[in-house]
């Protein structure tokens, strides 16, 4: 699974979130390709909720 993969499943908007927050969006990437998907998710799980908000996929 890729990133952009990723993101989309959690339904967030790739585009927006990379445009409008592009330093976290290239952090979260990095770390992402370093580690399972899964393991991502439990680190990231009350971030990944406020970025969906701000960036959700319609």
């Amino acid at each position: 699974m890729t990133f952009e993969e990723y993101l989309l499943s959690k339904k967030i908007d790739e585009n927006q979130f990379k445009q409008h927050e592009p330093v976290r969006f290239t952090e979260w990437k990095a770390e992402f390709e370093l580690q399972h998907p899964e393991s991502f998710t439990t680190r990231k799980k009350f971030l990944i909720n406020e970025v969906r908000r701000k960036f959700r996929v319609r």
